[in-house]
């Protein structure tokens, strides 16, 4: 009965030690979170201005599809992304991050949104371009899965209690 005792106070104190380690593990990559969602919104903004702004001359008529597409999807975007750097700073003062459905959806979709425009405005400069941003985005997240999975499996190697 006392080794059952024991065992089950074990348990409970390692449980413990866990729970507080996956908290504070918790609470890193929040942070990081936040840092990164705030990078690609400026990001996407400051490209989108870059895109359009050749466009801002040219009157509406004289746009192809792919150059219509392009201002159409930064017209979206911008407004949203920056609403959300905005939110993003607040989320950051309060250490944690919205769990409101819609401004999930408008996450999403503003970033889709962003990436539509990067593609549609290399196209309109040329469709191999616009390929190439298509292929490269393959090769960027695929990088990035496979990186981020590589450090979080060598830190949760190092840092297991």
């Amino acid at each position: 009965m006392d080794e059952n005792i024991t065992n089950e106070a074990t348990w409970r104190q390692k449980a413990a030690a866990q729970v507080e380690w996956w908290r504070k593990r918790s609470a890193g990559m929040q942070e990081e979170s936040l840092r990164q969602d705030n990078m690609m919104y400026g990001a996407l903004i400051a490209i989108g201005i870059v895109l359009v702004q050749p466009f801002l001359t040219s009157g509406a008529a004289s746009l192809d599809l792919s150059a219509q597409i392009c201002v159409i999807a930064f017209s979206l975007a911008i407004p949203l992304l920056s609403a959300l750097i905005v939110l993003n700073r607040q989320e950051t003062l309060r250490r944690r991050e919205s769990k409101s459905v819609f401004v999930q959806i408008a996450k999403q979709g503003s970033l889709g949104l962003g990436y539509i425009g990067v593609v549609a405005g290399f196209w309109h400069i040329m469709p191999i371009a616009g390929i190439a941003i298509l292929v490269g985005t393959v090769v960027g997240l695929t990088v990035q899965s496979v990186g981020y999975v590589r450090v979080e499996q060598d830190d949760d190697a190092q840092t297991t209690p």
